[in-house]
């Protein structure tokens, strides 16, 4: 073809690099966050004696700075090296491009500040307020437009399956994150829940269970199917197998949020629905796994000495093993083992640190030296670094597997007299002590690893030159293209915006079907007369155990075992969670469950217990709470706590806004009585008389011998 008929153009190097150096930084912030957290749960004083760096606060900053910091950051790095590649053009629109780059940012910077400040929703992988929920949305739909941008003014005319899934996770993400967050605010940073109790469960594992697949497997996908064949310079096995791996997998992985519930609350159809397609799942991923590991036919021989693609075949057999077990962990027998267990813990991390992590240090190390215009500065350590990151994993997960075992094992044995065989829930947590060691020791050797990646990095830029734009010439795309016999698929992807509309389709039927039904149809949560709203001081003693991400521990979902309801109470019913905004049934007990903790104990219990937790529980793992004795709750904006909530369908007496502030007043003075009495001088507007209404009030509402449906 003659250079005259081609057209010449640019890609931009510059915003790659920067993604490419945020996605290292954030990462080694977030993995420290992490060890940090696991160090917590063998040595509570490493809390440093503040409420900022407390194990409820520092979780969720480690969750979110490794999923969007450092994994999102990943994904935005890949995309923008791959897709103006796979189509013959630049992004869109470079100001965008930008845009996206420090919107993003700030919004990981305003994550890093507010959730150790205690400001968050309390909801897993969504626990950014609402004014950082908004800049999510706006940075998002920024990129998704410029991703749209850059398919239209293409000049490739089909869409490789790359594209796809970096489409389909657009998508998705906007969806679910639009719905997930519908909230009404109460203040600057406080906001409550626009759904409660069982239907804000569902919304949020519906979200929670997408957000892992359309943010942390789906781009991913995408990443893999360019990256891997660049790697091993061999094509994709199979072209029709990626196209029935797309759409099953985003078309299934839609219904599959309900197994996060299974034995709760949430009406059982919804949780069967959720089973039955978790278990289908298992065919699209695994296709998925194939097609990758198939790509490398003929080049496994390379996989000795390129430390790439050592990591790209253990991140594709890392996410084989991970969608085995979310399907296996979907069977009700076996969600009856692992849930609240450290098992789930473990399983999480095979994704996070094995899929993700490897998946993105495979992709650093190929993309890297080649932005630079060098080669990398030391292949010995690169092996080094994936010889310490696949130890870390090991002695990462394996000991979570025998904790979670060990957790179920004690929980779930009866004596010879049918009692329990280990009453006290402490017991067992005193048993995986050494588990949660070892699992802190393989954090700190995938740490190393990752740190050895960074010196790596810098040392590769520094002996090379940056090449801020890359040059590239392709013919334009030719208008009329009617080929006759053209496969159906090929016909599609020559149309964007109907491809978008298709996957569109796709993610939004499993979502429609179980989450409209629940919340339009009433008989799925059969209210119960004796639950009433909270009052204002455990309104604010609510808030105070949101704020301090007391759920990260403690569930207050008990589920029908025998050896539940023998060692907590009656199980737990879906009508007494109707005023719960937002729910806290938790996902993992590091702690007992606190559904029927209501009266069990006096105030003074409570009291020391949060002082000095291994005074009332010795060998609790629990931080102690001392500052909450002396802080004073600022209640000021009680009454338009009150009327946000009426404005939800909360039934508080009209008014009682401007009543609240006594009602607290009052109750308070009643704690403050009870610790008096029992020798403990306490002021009545500290932080901790309130978190104890809270406590004392939870599960109250029904007795096994009164609860009445409606």
């Amino acid at each position: 073809m003659n250079d005259s008929t081609l057209e010449r153009f640019h890609y931009d190097n510059k915003i790659v690099k920067y993604f490419s150096a945020a996605t290292i930084i954030w990462g080694l912030v977030g993995m420290l966050v992490g060890l940090l957290a696991a160090t917590q749960l063998f040595l509570p004083e490493a809390n440093l004696g503040n409420p900022y760096t407390t194990f409820g606060r520092i979780r969720p900053l480690h969750t979110n700075a490794v999923i969007f910091a450092f994994v999102g950051n990943a994904i935005f790095a890949g995309i923008y090296y791959s897709m103006p590649r796979l189509l013959k053009t630049p992004m869109w629109n470079s100001m965008l491009s930008w845009f996206h780059f420090w919107g993003w940012q700030l919004i990981i910077v305003a994550a890093a500040i507010t959730l150790p400040l205690g400001l968050t929703t309390s909801k897993e992988y969504a626990e950014l307020e609402w004014p950082i929920d908004i800049a999510i949305a706006i940075v998002w739909v920024a990129f998704g437009a410029n991703m749209i941008g850059t398919l239209i003014k293409r000049r490739e005319r089909h869409m490789y399956v790359a594209i796809w899934f970096y489409l389909a996770s657009f998508i998705t993400v906007a969806v679910l994150h639009i719905f997930n967050s519908f909230e009404l605010p109460v203040s600057f940073m406080k906001s409550y829940s626009g759904y409660a109790g069982v239907q804000d469960a569902l919304v949020q594992w519906w979200y929670g269970h997408n957000a892992v697949a359309f943010f942390l497997t789906t781009p991913f996908l995408g990443l893999m199917y360019y990256f891997l064949p660049k790697a091993a310079n061999r094509p994709v096995y199979s072209y029709k197998l990626s196209i029935v791996h797309f759409w099953s997998l985003i078309f299934l992985y839609m219904w599959a949020g309900p197994h996060h519930l299974l034995y709760t609350a949430l009406p059982e159809w919804a949780q069967v629905l959720g089973t039955v397609f978790s278990v289908m799942l298992i065919a699209p991923s695994w296709g998925g796994m194939v097609n990758g590991l198939l790509t490398l036919r003929g080049a496994w021989d390379k996989v000795r000495t390129e430390p790439v693609l050592k990591f790209l075949v253990v991140a594709i057999t890392a996410y084989g093993m991970a969608t085995f077990e979310g399907p296996m962990l979907s069977l009700k027998n076996v969600n009856a083992i692992a849930h609240y267990t450290d098992w789930i813990v473990g399983h999480v991390h095979i994704g996070g640190l094995g899929w993700n992590g490897f998946l993105t240090f495979g992709m650093l190390y190929w993309m890297w030296p080649r932005l630079f215009k060098t080669t990398l500065y030391s292949t010995k350590l690169a092996n080094t670094h994936f010889w310490l990151g696949t130890l870390g994993i090991i002695f990462y997960a394996l000991p979570l597997y025998v904790s979670g075992l060990t957790q179920f094992l004690m929980l779930k044995e009866f004596n010879e007299a049918g009692r329990l065989a280990y009453p006290n829930f402490l017991e067992t947590v005193i048993q995986i002590v050494p588990m949660y060691i070892l699992r802190a020791f393989g954090g700190v050797l995938y740490l190393i690893g990752a740190i050895v990646m960074m010196y790596n990095m810098w040392k590769t830029a520094k002996q090379g030159v940056f090449q801020e734009t890359e040059e590239d010439q392709a013919p334009a795309l030719a208008k009329a293209y009617n080929p006759s016999g053209e496969f159906w698929h090929r016909a599609w992807e020559r149309k964007p915006v109907f491809f978008t509309i298709l996957a569109t389709i796709a993610i939004a039927i499993g979502g429609a079907i179980e989450i409209i039904p629940t919340i339009l149809i009433k008989s799925n949560v059969p209210t119960i007369s004796a639950v009433k709203p909270y009052t204002p001081l455990e309104l604010e003693g609510r808030d105070l155990y949101i704020a301090n991400g007391c759920v990260g521990c403690h569930s207050q979902m008990i589920r029908p075992f025998r050896s539940e309801t023998e060692r907590y109470g009656e199980y737990s019913k879906a009508g007494e969670f109707v005023y719960d905004r937002p729910f806290l049934w938790g996902s993992k007990r590091t702690g007992p469950d606190l559904h029927r903790i209501g009266g069990k104990y006096p105030d003074s219990w409570h009291y020391y217990h949060m002082i000095d937790p291994r005074s009332m529980s010795p060998g609790s793992l629990m931080p102690p709470y001392p500052w909450m004795a002396t802080n004073e709750l600022d209640n000021s904006d009680l009454p338009a706590k009150i009327r946000t909530l009426q404005k939800l369908g909360v039934p508080y007496p009209e008014g009682f806004d401007q009543d609240a502030t006594a009602d607290y007043d009052a109750q308070a003075a009643k704690v403050v009585a009870n610790l008096k009495e029992a020798g403990v001088e306490v002021g009545p507007n500290t932080e901790i008389v309130a978190l104890i209404a809270y406590l004392q009030r939870m599960g109250t509402d029904i007795k096994q011998s009164s609860a009445s449906n409606q």
